[in-house]
């Protein structure tokens, strides 16, 4: 009996596009919705696990941000980034309605429209990142240029260098 597949928006855009991926899974709980959540379910993997933050410039436009699960944004260097005067986390209560994803499960590829996309430069030490696959207790590790292309993404510093938000 052969296995279902899960898919999600997100794997069927990198299946359209041909980009390789592999899968992780882990259980979902409330703990593990955040990057560190999640690092700690797959320790094996946990410098590679980056998590996808949805921000809301002064101009009203979505900017998505892929970081490092442990680090945290600074806000200043996004919204420079961004072209913004200044740049806050969109309300939790507005990310379903404009992304397609929820809490625990925003995969930076295959929202419900095509937002700009900046990667913290640290992604690309590595081959292969992992971020959510678009559902929670699912992940994609996905060759790193290839993720930054499919989502037409940018690098650039975003990181904090002190506590930071998120």
């Amino acid at each position: 009996m052969k296995e279902k597949k899960i898919k999600t928006n997100a794997l069927r855009i990198l299946d359209k596009q041909k980009i390789e991926y592999e899968i992780h899974t882990y259980e979902w709980s409330e703990g593990t919705s955040s990057g560190l959540g999640v690092a700690e379910k797959l320790p094996e993997l946990a410098d590679r696990i980056f998590k996808t933050i949805v921000l809301k410039g002064k101009t009203k436009n979505l900017h998505v941000c892929v970081i490092p699960g442990a680090a945290h944004l600074d806000l200043k260097k996004v919204a420079k980034a961004c072209g913004e005067k200044n740049i806050e986390l969109l309300p939790l209560s507005e990310l379903e309605k404009n992304t397609g994803y929820i809490r625990g499960g925003c995969s930076p590829v295959g929202m419900k429209k095509k937002y700009d996309t900046f990667f913290d430069e640290s992604a690309l030490k590595f081959e292969k990142i992992i971020v959510s696959a678009g559902k929670r207790g699912l992940q994609m590790e996905v060759d790193t240029h290839k993720l930054i292309e499919v989502t037409d993404g940018k690098v650039a510093d975003l990181l904090s260098e002190t506590e930071g938000i998120f």
